[in-house]
């Protein structure tokens, strides 16, 4: 049986976030996720050295490359995606990135408001 395809928040077909970097929990390039995604890597966020600098410090370092992962680390104007809850509580810290609406998953509607999201839409 075929897969039902995947929507963004605004409810329309789940656009790529990134190929370069590739990015997505699944690294398909889109911020889908499943039962195995426990951390929810369904915004799709604009990296800014702001978020970086806030993530690293929470423990999260996007910025080193890990070639063991074949991680190239993130620079600023990247797209990557990201923990719903991370994106959540940068916005609380003050730091939140853009986000590419057509490229966050529905799902991260269970964790952050479309309000929040629509703040930080990228134009």
């Amino acid at each position: 049986m075929a897969r039902a395809p995947s929507l963004n928040v605004l409810g329309g077909p789940l656009e790529s976030c990134s190929t370069d970097p590739m990015t997505g929990f699944f690294r398909t390039g889109c911020c889908d996720t499943g039962p195995q995604d426990t951390g929810r890597h369904t915004v799709c966020a604009i990296m800014t050295a702001e978020f970086l600098a806030l993530s690293k410090y929470l423990g999260n370092d996007l910025s080193t490359p890990r070639p063991e992962y074949r991680f190239p680390g993130l620079k600023p104007g990247d797209q990557w995606c990201l923990c719903a809850a991370r994106f959540l509580q940068a916005h609380e810290e003050g730091a939140a990135p853009k986000v590419r609406l057509g490229a966050t998953h529905l799902r991260t509607l269970d964790i952050v408001p479309l309000e929040i999201l629509e703040q930080y839409a990228a134009t």
